[in-house]
């Protein structure tokens, strides 16, 4: 007896953000099944050219060797029994317009014509029945009909116009590179079918993920994008309005955010800003798509699953790109993973053949650069890039799989780039032979128009027209550059209300009355009387907190952590945790979502919390990913000022596997682009004794990744913020004043591991009452008389309570210590507050666990120095080339040795 193995999620009824999805029963028609029997030979041979015809069809624009002749054999009918003049009955063999019989060398010719022609689809990987035979029915009923004079016509058009726009940015701009669409024009015909596609099926939203290959192209001639706006920035000139604060970018990073009439439907239509790190974009093309979902309560986080969302996500990639970059396996990955699911994405490659300067074959080891998408049995069309109607008929056909089945679908588009990497770039250094075809051959809209110049659905004069009125749209554009303005896209709609930070450090009341924080804390861990929580949590957890809100002065971390979150809920706020293990968390004591433990179930109490404006809470427990994953949360964040979003590493060293994503969105997004977010990354941090890995969250480098100023005081306008707090309170204000306050920034918290249970490390109600605020300094208050103080020790995190205990057992009545819980923007004035209470202050010192090329040493050190006006001395760790040694004696020296040296 065989057991099917089969994947299961915790929850078969379903939390906040994951509704299961009803399982479809498939059933083959009968006849079908008997007509294939009584065919099998003819059903066997037809299989042959579903799985492999692929191989041997005409999809390579650009040919420069002989196709292999040895891969054709596995279509020959002989192989299957059958001769050339045998009789088969259609039926359940072939999807066709004809039911009669035909002979093997007629079905022969129609197989030709359907699988080794300009386009052609790869399957056999795909397990499931049903999606094989909806596949095969649709693509070979693709065959079955043209596309009408008009389309035609509006396809020949588009292609025009950007060869138009190319040629134009040639000659008024030859020295920039502009990464052209010379060659994959036919990227025009895909996007104008999803169009057209969307608007039919009723959709609301496009959110498009998309690298540099003809960026610009798409944006002027279909996605509404003034090339006034182009022009000018190649020009030398900022695309923002003056009063920006804005760096800028390039205009092959540009985005679009504009609602598109097609056929009387409005969709809004969002291109996001890409970095030039390859494939960074579509991880966070996928959590706008997520984030839009969930404001229209849909998709995923609508109440009847078996609809199909009114957003869609589609990505671009290059062939080398997608092949080469891992971000792209980590994204396929996410695909079908609860709380990342966004109802499949459509891909289209386009495949140039050439990655930068390095041949195709090379830059692989698979036969196709769309090969990744097996991985998720996701069904590949390879196209041929100079068929502008085979490819609207796959687009048509890719968006109808993806609706129906909810699932990723890939296009791989054959195509070639016209020049180099760039204009700029000789590529005949190293393809000659491909560039030798290139440079020899027809562009791609010049073969179209000539194609239907010959059938007459298409005139010289229509070409004519639509060349000469597009080149005078273009130069009355490049006329009005000087006198153009460019118009503020930002902090609209959703974003309406929202600004950019001032270059004051402002304070936010983010107190809320205990009355409503002792009801959201017991919510927390309430569960149905039902349900079979594990014993050791009713204890530990559910009794001790219970316990603790009830006394109200022993609130620990993940208490103020519960109260925060909920609290936000309570006012409307959805609020979304990420990473690995978060729904437990690392350290387990979070334990924001209960498993029921005879049924597996889960349940998210807070979920259940009674009044309030609606707010709900999503646990995203991720895939063992930080790149992808932090890029999709990244999404989230950008699309809605209203979403809490948070993401938190496993231990606080793992976010340097999402390094690019930190890099080219999180930090400077806003300067480059005037995208705003307020993402939440939780990095935990502390010298444990758990060697080079894991101690350490590098604050260092989050520091040198900051536009804080080194002698003048900052503001709330830096890039992003550094906390490194010290107190359960403190974490409860952080969380709370990322909503409250009327801009977004991003927020590196240095997360804690043992002050999660540190006796010590409590706050009391009085600490989260109304008018009580996030403290970016905290002062000494067991200090009864400031005159007896001699020396200062400054220092963040959870480093004060070390100190403390050292303070203490010596009974050093001349050293206060004074704790900087904001690090970045650095709060100088409130420094000097805390310093001036101290007439008889000799020394201030800064002490850290971390060593000296390490922490925030070299950050604090000119800042207080400059602007405090007083020398500060070092205690710490020597220099050190790993975070921390592995052995736990040496360990123990050192910290014992870092310690005692705050106080000498």
């Amino acid at each position: 007896m065989y057991r099917v193995i089969s994947r299961q999620y915790h929850s078969t009824k379903g939390v906040f953000g994951f509704i299961p999805k009803p399982s479809k029963e498939f059933q083959l028609d009968k006849r079908i099944i008997d007509a294939r029997a009584q065919n099998s030979k003819a059903y066997r041979w037809v299989e042959s050219y579903r799985n492999h015809a692929h191989r041997v069809a005409s999809i390579n624009p650009v040919p420069f060797q002989e196709p292999a002749k040895t891969e054709s054999h596995l279509l020959e009918y002989s192989r299957y029994g059958l001769s050339r003049y045998d009789s088969v009955d259609l039926l359940g063999v072939v999807n066709s317009d004809t039911t009669s019989a035909l002979t093997v060398e007629q079905l022969e010719q129609l197989l030709q014509q359907i699988y080794c022609g300009t386009s052609s689809i790869e399957l056999a990987y795909i397990e499931n029945e049903h999606e094989r035979e909806w596949l095969t029915e649709n693509y070979e009923q693709l065959f079955h009909s043209t596309l009408a004079t008009s389309d035609k016509k509006e396809i020949a058009e588009l292609l025009l116009k950007s060869q138009a726009f190319d040629n134009f940015l040639a000659t008024k701009f030859p020295t920039v590179k502009r990464y052209g669409g010379e060659g994959a024009e036919s990227i025009m015909a895909f996007y104008r079918q999803l169009f057209l596609c969307a608007a039919e099926a009723d959709l609301s939203n496009i959110v498009v993920g998309m690298p540099h290959r003809g960026k610009l192209n798409v944006l002027t001639t279909l996605f509404q994008t003034r090339p006034v706006k182009i022009f000018r920035k190649f020009k030398g000139l900022p695309e923002f309005p003056a009063d920006a604060k804005a760096m800028c970018d390039i205009a092959n990073h540009f985005n679009t955010s504009t609602d598109i009439n097609i056929n009387g439907k409005t969709i809004h239509l969002n291109m996001l800003n890409n970095p030039s790190h390859l494939e960074a974009v579509n991880p966070v093309s996928m959590g706008k798509t997520r984030a839009k979902q969930l404001s229209l309560q849909d998709g995923p986080y609508q109440l009847n699953p078996s609809n199909s969302s009114k957003v869609v996500n589609i990505q671009l990639h290059g062939d080398a790109a997608f092949v080469g970059q891992g971000i792209n396996q980590e994204c396929l990955m996410m695909a079908d993973v609860p709380h990342f699911d966004v109802g499949g994405s459509i891909h289209m490659i386009v495949n140039n053949q050439v990655g930068f300067t390095t041949p195709g074959e090379r830059g692989r080891g698979t036969r196709y650069a769309s090969d990744l998408a097996k991985s998720i049995m996701a069904p590949v069309f390879h196209v041929n890039g100079d068929d502008p109607e085979a490819l609207t008929k796959i687009t048509k056909l890719a968006f109808a799989y993806q609706q129906k089945f909810g699932k990723d679908v890939f296009i791989d588009l054959n195509c070639f780039r016209r020049w180099g990497h760039n204009e700029l770039d000789d590529p005949t250094f190293t393809s000659p032979l491909l560039y030798n075809v290139i440079h020899n051959r027809s562009s791609v809209p010049d073969l179209y128009a000539k194609k239907l110049l010959e059938s007459g659905d298409l005139t010289q004069s229509d070409i004519d027209t639509v060349v000469k009125s597009h080149h005078e749209f273009l130069n009355s554009e490049l006329q009005s550059v000087n006198s153009y303005q460019p118009e503020k896209s930002y902090f609209e709609r959703q974003w309406s209300g929202i600004q950019q930070a001032g270059n004051e450090i402002t304070t936010w009341d983010t107190g809320v009355d205990y009355s409503l924080l002792n009801l959201i804390a017991q919510t927390s861990v309430r569960c149905p009387e039902d349900f079979a929580l594990h014993p050791h949590l009713r204890k530990h957890h559910v009794e001790a907190r219970l316990r603790k809100i009830a006394e109200g002065n022993r609130i620990d971390w993940a208490t103020a952590e519960a109260m925060a979150i909920g609290s936000l809920m309570y006012q409307g706020y959805q609020v979304r945790i990420s990473g690995e293990d978060i729904g437990r968390g690392t350290f387990s004591q979070r334990h924001a979502m209960f498993i029921d433990q005879n049924t597996n179930e889960i349940y998210i109490p807070l979920n259940d919390l009674e009044g309030g404006a609606g707010g709900k809470l999503e646990l995203a427990n991720s895939i063992l990913s930080e790149e992808a994953v932090l890029g999709f949360e990244y999404g989230m964040a950008i699309d809605n000022p209203n979403n809490l979003v948070i993401w938190e590493a496993q231990f606080g060293d793992f976010f340097n596997g999402a390094q690019i994503i930190i890099d080219t969105f999180l930090t400077t997004g806003e300067t480059k682009w005037m995208v705003c977010n307020g993402l939440v990354m939780l990095l935990p941090h502390g010298f444990d004794g758990a060697a080079s890995e894991h101690s350490s969250c590098r604050i260092e480098r989050f520091l040198q990744m900051t536009d804080s100023k080194e002698s003048t005081p900052d503001g709330d306008d830096v890039n992003f913020e550094v906390i490194n707090p010290s107190t359960p309170a403190q974490y409860f204000h952080a969380l709370r004043r990322q909503q409250i306050r009327n801009y977004r920034k991003p927020l590196v918290v240095v997360a804690p591991k043992t002050l999660l249970r540190l006796s010590e490390c409590v706050s009391t109600h009085a600490e989260l009452a109304p008018g009580t605020f996030f403290q970016t300094v905290i002062g000494d208050a067991t200090v009864s008389d400031p005159k007896k103080i001699k020396r200062v020790i400054l220092c963040s995190g959870k480093h004060y309570y070390n100190l403390n205990n050292e303070r203490l057992a010596s009974k050093n009545g001349e050293v206060a210590i004074v704790r900087l819980e904001s690090l970045c923007p650095f709060p100088t004035q409130r420094i000097q507050e805390e310093l001036a209470k101290y007439s008889n202050l000799r020394e201030v010192v800064w002490s850290q666990e971390e060593h000296r090329n390490m922490g925030a040493w070299s950050f604090v050190q000119p800042r207080f120095e400059n602007m405090c006006g007083k020398r500060i001395a070092y205690r710490g760790r020597y220099e050190g080339s790993t975070i921390a040694v592995g052995v736990s004696s040496w360990h123990a020296k050192e910290a014992e040795e870092v310690i005692k040296s705050a106080f000498q």
